[in-house]
């Protein structure tokens, strides 16, 4: 029998899986927070203070965004078989939500292939006008990558699971991304459309060594306008199964880069209990 996932922990309503877009205000008391399921070959049962919260949690989907009241929140994921959490797979996580922001909790692998999380908080303090940004989060059971600007390295070394965050002039940019220390590009380069406004975040995932390396892609809109009204645009899963990195920012990537441009590598680590 199908198990009822309850509503009591959650103001609104999970937007889940391949493609979202919904309208709704971060508060000065609340906090939005999606959650990406990156495990290759591990559905998943999501439990938020021991409530069922996300039944059969595929990976790649990438649920939400909850609107939540600021504060403390256990997470844990469990087999979709489990009847209660006691009995996790992954954590239970304590994850800390600050009102009036955006956040991301990603279950992933590590860099070796063991089961992690990290909570990332989205950037989506306004962009200069005829401006985009792009964030590019790594996840993935796979190695460093440097990222390339006409020819040369702009970000060195990104690991799993630091991010690369980069303000861009709106407009079609060409890009390329190498495996670390060297020059010849693994994607790329090509041409990349930076939308104005637009935070777009792409996520690496997988593992290279089992060649299910995949990318997800979640968009935030609205960056011209206030914070408060940050909207959620799109998100999902965009190729799986591909040779190592012939994926992993792949198909274009949205791992926008331009000579000049200011870099920002943040390493945001899970919150573990």
């Amino acid at each position: 029998m199908r198990k009822t996932i309850s509503a009591g922990v959650v103001v609104g309503a999970v937007a889940a899986f391949a493609a979202f877009s919904p309208a709704y205000a971060i508060s000065e008391t609340t906090a939005d927070l999606s959650v990406l399921h990156g495990i290759p070959d591990t559905p998943v049962d999501v439990y938020v203070n021991g409530e069922l919260t996300l039944d059969d949690f595929q990976p790649g989907d990438l649920a939400g965004p909850l609107d939540l009241p600021a504060g403390d929140y256990e997470v844990a994921l469990t087999a979709t078989d489990a009847t209660d959490d006691s009995a996790p797979v992954l954590g239970p996580i304590t994850l800390t939500l600050e009102a009036n922001k955006s956040y991301t909790a990603v279950a992933h692998l590590t860099d070796a292939g063991e089961p992690s999380a990290t909570l990332f908080t989205n950037d989506i303090s306004p962009t200069a006008a005829g401006e985009g940004r792009l964030t590019v989060r790594h996840v993935a059971a796979a190695p460093a990558v440097d990222i390339l600007a006409n020819g040369s390295a702009v970000v060195n070394g990104l690991v799993n699971p630091e991010e690369a965050t980069l303000n861009l002039p709106a407009g079609v940019i060409s890009a390329a991304v190498a495996l670390e220390g060297t020059t010849d590009p693994v994607i790329g380069p090509a041409d990349v459309d930076v939308q104005e406004g637009v935070l777009t975040i792409a996520y690496a995932w997988g593992s290279a060594e089992d060649g299910n390396l995949a990318l997800a892609v979640q968009t935030i809109t609205g960056l011209h306008s206030n914070p408060g009204g940050v909207n959620t645009g799109s998100a999902g899963l965009v190729a799986e199964n591909q040779p190592m990195w012939t994926l992993a920012l792949g198909g274009g990537l949205l791992l926008v880069l331009a000579a000049g441009s200011v870099v920002a590598v943040r390493t945001a680590t899970a919150k573990r209990r």
